[in-house]
């Protein structure tokens, strides 16, 4: 017998940074759940091709062109999604990138430190456009006093690791953002959580050979001894979207294997 605080057929929700990798794969898992989804990119060709995927496996799907890093741009996204739906049920904010630098060169090593450009782009990519997703879409969650947002965050903000310390500050602030605005928006029933995923490389991305090694360091390193699976973040955002968490917010779920703990 199906559970029906599961159930999210029909729910509308944005996906931002929902064409590839992670992202990808909580669209995917969403929309074979049944859910409308929206799937907004920097590039809308990527956005496009993943739309029609989602339309070729029988789900439903439209795509968007922003920069996830713009206030400006996310609010013209939100009016645009918002309307093409038909309404508002959960926002995803999956955008992040890495950079492997030291703050500054370290004495006997052939390195360059990481520059202010550097800084303020990796903070953007992971941390100010789940601000500006959260400031285009919450008027609309606060008005209708309902809904969800799913900030994708990663283990960097709860075990950061040398020369990435721009990223790791900028997934810790995914967390604290999340705390601060579930405080924020509980009252008008919003709820505010966060997925934070280990090691999770996309196939498509890197090919066979690449994954292969992948995994091999992770049966050395992560305890469950694998990669992640792109959709098994999309489960545990299946549980965010539906009404199964209703009772869950301000939380960040780690999903990695283990690699947080071990």
């Amino acid at each position: 017998m199906p559970i029906v605080e599961y159930d999210i057929t029909g729910r509308r929700i944005v996906l931002v940074g929902g064409s590839r990798g992670i992202g990808r794969g909580v669209a995917e898992v969403l929309a074979e759940a049944g859910a409308n989804i929206a799937i907004a990119s920097l590039n809308l060709t990527s956005a496009q091709k993943a739309a029609s995927a989602l339309r070729a496996a029988g789900g439903k799907a439209v795509a968007f062109a922003a920069n996830a890093t713009k206030a400006g741009d996310m609010e013209r996204l939100a009016r645009e999604a918002v309307k093409a739906l038909g309404g508002l049920d959960v926002l995803v904010n999956c955008v992040g990138d890495s950079l492997g630098k030291p703050l500054v060169p370290r004495p006997g090593k052939s390195e360059d430190g990481m520059s202010e450009a550097d800084w303020h782009n990796i903070v953007d990519i992971n941390l100010t456009q789940a601000y500006a997703g959260c400031k285009a879409f919450g008027p609309y969650f606060l008005e209708q006093r309902r809904g969800g947002v799913i900030n994708i965050s990663g283990i960097a903000a709860i075990r950061p690791a040398a020369t990435r310390s721009a990223y790791a500050a900028a997934k810790s602030g995914v967390g604290a953002l999340t705390v601060a605005l579930a405080l924020e928006w509980a009252p008008y029933g919003v709820r505010v959580n966060a997925i934070a995923p280990g090691t999770f490389p996309d196939p498509d991305q890197i090919g066979a050979e690449a994954m292969t090694e992948r995994n091999k360091l992770a049966a050395t390193r992560v305890p469950l001894g694998r990669v992640g699976q792109l959709r098994e973040v999309g489960l545990m955002a299946l549980y965010l979207a539906s009404d199964a968490s209703a009772y869950v917010t301000g939380q960040t779920f780690c999903i990695d294997g283990g690699s947080s703990i071990g």
